[in-house]
């Protein structure tokens, strides 16, 4: 099975909060891939310098790879499209609309935290399938 995982699972998962255990046991399970996309990882970047600093933003970042993140940049005309398209949906952050952009083209299920932002879509029926962790 494959995840995306979008930078509020990722933020709980490094700060221990809420729902961290189920990003923690989809990291630890290798017979899943754990993908995240390079916009949510910035802001996960951003995040850590915003509240630590560069040398612990890069060791955390280290850390998501050893754990078994795989990092993706598809920035190709077909992915900014379908992030566009998810955006025109409602009101959701753009770089979440790149992680759902790149559940899409991996057939996988988004991993968030974000229940404001992901459940009108999926009451539309417009996403691929979501595992909220909290």
């Amino acid at each position: 099975m494959r995840y995306v995982l979008d930078s509020s699972a990722i933020i709980a998962y490094l700060w221990d909060e809420r729902g961290a255990a189920v990003t923690d046991s989809l990291l630890s399970d290798r017979s899943l891939q754990c993908y995240a996309h390079a916009i949510n990882i910035c802001e996960v970047y951003y995040h850590l310098l915003r509240h630590s600093s560069e040398e612990d933003a890069e060791a955390v970042l280290t850390a998501l790879l050893e754990a078994g993140l795989l990092l993706r940049s598809d920035m190709d005309t077909g992915m900014w499209k379908q992030a566009a398209r998810f955006k025109s949906l409602g009101r959701i952050a753009l770089a979440d609309c790149f992680c759902l952009a790149l559940a899409k083209r991996l057939d996988a299920t988004v991993v968030t935290a974000d229940r404001h932002e992901f459940e009108p879509l999926v009451a539309q029926g417009d996403a691929q399938p979501i595992l909220f962790i909290r």
